[in-house]
């Protein structure tokens, strides 16, 4: 797991090594400055003469006060590196990790989708990649410089006065068992906190996407409390975490107040019971021990910083990972077909389920022939697996048993990209993105093969085809009332079009790419029967060669159809011409009448 999210640092590798080494430059000139310090003391300010008087060395003061600022100076030079660095490598890990992460998502089914919340992909995009960033860079720098601070420290320690330095030994080993007990206890709390935050951010994602119901119903309030407790359920989880690492600041203060007192005290009596010419313990000494004491005990608290980081950052790893390691259930074949002959559609002995542990399937029996060009009218009551009939026409799913043709090849033999370009889905949920209307229907442009840039020539082409596909879909109409025509901007998910609107834009969306099979997933529900006339009429005349589905809940929609499907309960109920279907079909005969007697749908009509 760690292996590859480590394979995310890529061209960040030279400032992830050359981080800790900016650390090593920093410790090695903290740790020369105490013994600098000390020969300052005992060889400059308490030097004496053949007497024995204290006079002082004058020319040794400054050549090692020199020394300790050119020390000083290479180690801010290092920790500023070793910061730079540092953020560099843990950003540009960050940025890769994101990256991965969103690519893969993007080779994900919709079986893989289903697997993960958005809210939870976002939460795993956001603030899981935070932590691990964080993590990243605490380690690159605080892994390397704790453990040199504590074993160089402790060894001058006992260079100088191995009686003393036992105090440290015994500190840090009861120290150690203190920081042990917080963090096991505050890694619990950790691992129970990140996962709310799922929670979270799907209170607030549903609550700006239904804004308008919530207004529309008063809900407010019910919206609050909702987000409240969520937002509650985070904050009592880390209170508990942070009063646990609370103790972290009065262990650490009482084991380094102890550990000074001790070395003052017995340092002390060392140096004024020792002899004066062979002193036991010389004051430099003393004053070099206590640096030492200091930068020993805050190693140890920047390693429990770090645990503590490594264990709020362990829930991340495992739910990035999830992302990383879960593998798309529709991938290319070895060698895929990259051409799709015709339009033509055949299932053969189909099955189908969105569980394949499942035992009850949506699908079941799907046996049918759909010549290339053909009109195809699509209804059902809901729930019959219109829907999911068609979304296996593109591999959007796979089927669990049987075959799909396309162009006379199982849609499993070819390339994706080259399959999705040539079979255009027009979803139930109709989306746009924020961007002008031009650019929402250039979505339907087909990627060029050697990937360059567009001449002004082919610009003007791929605006003129959007134009021609607006007028089949009988967008233009109102697109030409509007100020700025196709430059006009069209915010997130479409909010300032109508619904009606909305549709013929995705039909024409779909129109620009030229497909050989079209699929439109109850795509004019919301345009009126005038206009849904206007667009089948254009679609019989202007694009003839191109094999067309429809899914309609009214009759009127798909009775001028070559052949008509009638689903229920995922098997095919009943399939021929409006009038055939009139003779032979109960279902599809209940449901004409009650439409034409204008007192009922397709839904009412099927339970008739």
């Amino acid at each position: 797991m760690i292996k590859r999210l480590l394979s995310y640092v890529k061209e960040y590798k030279k400032a992830s090594i050359l981080t800790p080494l900016s650390m090593i430059i920093e410790v090695a000139m903290e740790m020369v400055v105490p013994l600098l310090m000390a020969s300052l003391v005992d060889d400059g300010i308490k030097a004496t003469n053949e007497a024995g008087e204290v006079v002082g060395d004058l020319r040794h003061i400054i050549v090692v006060g020199i020394f300790m600022v050119i020390a000083a100076l290479i180690g801010l030079a290092g920790g500023i590196m070793g910061g730079v660095f540092g953020a560099k490598a843990s950003t540009g890990f960050a940025k890769n990790l994101r990256k991965g992460m969103f690519d893969k998502i993007q080779t994900f089914s919709f079986k893989n989708i289903d697997k993960f919340s958005t809210a939870g992909l976002v939460t795993r995009l956001t603030t899981d990649v935070n932590n691990v960033q964080n993590s990243y860079q605490m380690i690159l720098r605080m892994c390397m410089r704790s453990p040199m601070t504590f074993v160089i420290a402790l060894i001058m320690s006992f260079t100088i006065k191995p009686k003393l330095a036992l105090i440290y030994l015994v500190a840090v080993i009861l120290l150690g068992c203190v920081l042990a007990f917080i963090i096991s206890k505050a890694m619990k709390a950790f691992e129970q906190a990140f996962p709310k935050y799922d929670e979270l951010n799907a209170s607030v994602q549903e609550n700006v996407n239904a804004i308008r119901v919530v207004k529309a119903y008063v809900r407010e309030d019910h919206e609050k409390k909702k987000f409240k407790t969520a937002s509650n359920n985070i904050y009592k989880i880390f209170s508990a975490a942070e009063k646990i690492t609370t103790f972290n600041s009065p262990a650490m203060s009482i084991t380094v107040y102890t550990c000074t007192l001790l070395i003052s005290w017995l340092g002390a009596n060392m140096i004024i019971n020792s002899d004066i010419i062979n002193p036991e313990l010389t004051l430099g000494d003393l004053t070099a021990l206590l640096s030492y004491c200091m930068s020993i005990l805050m190693s140890l608290m920047m390693f429990s910083m770090i645990f503590i980081m490594l264990t709020m950052s362990a829930a991340s790893v495992k739910r990035i990972n999830e992302v990383l390691v879960e593998e798309p259930d529709i991938v290319n074949p070895e060698n895929p077909i990259m051409e799709v002959k015709d339009g033509s559609i055949v299932f053969k002995n189909v099955n189908f389920r969105y569980n394949k542990d499942g035992k009850e399937n949506v699908l079941s029996n799907i046996n049918i022939s759909i010549e290339s060009g053909k009109t195809i009218g699509i209804i059902g009551g809901t729930g019959s697996a219109k829907s999911t009939l068609v979304n296996l026409i593109s591999r959007l799913y796979d089927v669990n048993d049987g075959t799909v043709f396309v162009g006379g090849t199982d849609v499993r033999d070819y390339d994706l990209e080259v399959l999705r370009d040539e079979v255009s889905v027009v979803l139930q949920k109709n989306v746009l993105f924020s961007g002008t209307i031009m650019d929402n229907l250039r979505w339907g442009v087909r990627k060029k093969a050697d990937n360059q840039p567009e001449t002004p020539q082919e610009k003007a082409e791929i605006e003129a085809e959007c134009i021609r596909a607006c007028k089949l879909a009988c967008a233009d109409e109102f697109i030409e009332k509007m100020p700025d025509k196709y430059e006009t901007y069209i915010e997130q998910g479409g909010t300032n079009v109508s619904g009606g609107q909305k549709q013929r834009l995705c039909i024409a969306r779909a129109l620009v790419k030229k497909p050989k099979i079209l699929i439109l997933d109850d795509s004019t529900s919301a345009v009126d029967t005038a206009t849904d006339a206007k667009i089948r009429k254009a679609f019989a005349e202007e694009i003839p060669g191109t094999t067309k589905l429809i899914i309609a809940q009214r009759i009127s929609s798909v009775m001028n159809a070559d052949r008509i499907i009638v689903m229920e309960d995922g098997r095919i109920n009943g399939f021929g011409t409006h009038e055939e279907l009139l003779k032979n079909n109960e279902i599809y005969r209940d449901v004409y009448e009650s439409q034409t007697g204008g007192n009922g749908d397709f839904d009412e009509g099927g339970e008739k």
